[in-house]
């Protein structure tokens, strides 16, 4: 059985490479969307990453860390909710412009 202190140390190695992946990935959405595979492979490598931290986090988590893994996974939701709502917007059709309100005023 690992000492504590290495689960804690291995820990805490996850949780800085999770954080500085999710950082890299939300630094990477380009305004004109994923320019290359490579670059869409990555971002996958670095979700998988992140997927990899949370099952971990699910073994063991010291009360000294719960804080930071709050944190953490609140960024990450943050940042899956902001590419949720990019990639929506990418696939939504362009509407044109709405004209000025036009009412109909009876005469006479």
């Amino acid at each position: 059985m690992p000492r504590p202190a290495d689960s804690l140390d291995d820990l805490r190695e996850r949780l800085e490479s999770t954080r500085a992946a999710a950082e890299r990935l939300a630094g990477e959405i380009p305004a004109a969307g994923w320019s290359s595979p490579a670059r869409a492979e990555r971002a996958a490598d670095d979700v998988e990453a992140i997927a990899a931290l949370v099952r971990a986090m699910r073994e063991l988590v010291p009360p000294e860390l719960q804080q930071q893994l709050t944190d953490l996974l609140r960024q990450i939701l943050l940042l899956l909710r902001a590419l949720l709502d990019w990639w929506v917007e990418r696939l939504e059709p362009e509407r044109p412009p709405a004209g000025p309100d036009v009412e109909d005023i009876p005469v006479g």
